[in-house]
């Protein structure tokens, strides 16, 4: 990554500063395994733009027809898949968990929409396998935004039995504001929809906001998925 599209530690400080309180809150509601209560993770629409594209792999940064690593705030993602069981939770083990989101102009891989083709490439997409813990890992870049939704990411888990989850995950409105005044994302000027304007956040997407904590090159975050007993 360049020196245009290069987050140095102090603004990632400065930018992840914000969510800090918040962070603590989300923290003491976590279900730890083995708690009283299993806490279920809300579902939501699929949308336009998932492709089942088999593409095992952790960084989703680059096109694998290319190599062109797309550009934007390195994120570290995180997902652990329970699901409930005798009033606790037990890890998923071997689920598939698919990734996908837009780039910092708002634009989906192997997509076609009124204002973009981009059929045939696969940048910011992929699935992993999760471990025995339940957990998957996943290299990403914080998205962009475009015309009628928050910023958002789609995530599919396919376990082994169960049927599949599909849901989203979204961000702070503050932080994602200061990070998208920064080169890439300041070239698509200022969003139109927040968390509190999107018709599909307002089905429990404050159940869905992701706890983002600051590194010194990005962002990580981690999110507990959890699943209905089979």
């Amino acid at each position: 990554m360049n020196n245009r599209h290069r987050f140095d530690r102090r603004t990632v400080l400065a930018l992840a500063g914000v969510t800090g309180a918040s962070m603590l809150a989300r923290r003491a509601l976590a279900t730890p395994l083995g708690a009283a209560a299993c806490v279920l993770t809300p579902a939501q629409i699929e949308g336009p733009y998932f492709v089942d594209e088999r593409l095992e792999r952790v960084d989703l940064r680059s096109d694998p027809a290319t190599g062109k690593v797309v550009p934007g705030a390195p994120l570290q993602l995180t997902l652990r898949v329970v699901r409930a069981s005798g009033g606790g939770c037990l890890p998923v083990a071997g689920a598939r968990v698919d990734l996908w989101h837009c780039n910092a102009d708002g634009i989906y891989s192997d997509a076609e929409d009124p204002g973009f083709n981009t059929r045939g490439t696969r940048f910011l997409r992929g699935f992993q396998r999760s471990d025995a813990e339940g957990r998957v890992h996943f290299l990403t870049i914080y998205p962009g935004w475009y015309d009628g939704r928050t910023v958002h990411i789609h995530f599919k888990v396919r376990p082994r039995e169960g049927g599949e989850f599909t849901s989203q995950l979204y961000f702070d409105d503050a932080l994602t504001d200061r990070v998208h005044t920064l080169a890439p994302y300041a070239r698509r000027g200022q969003r139109t929809t927040r968390n509190a304007d999107d018709g599909i956040f307002h089905r429990n997407g404050e159940r869905l906001v992701l706890n983002v904590q600051r590194r010194p090159d990005g962002f990580i975050a981690h999110y507990d998925v959890g699943l209905p007993t089979v």
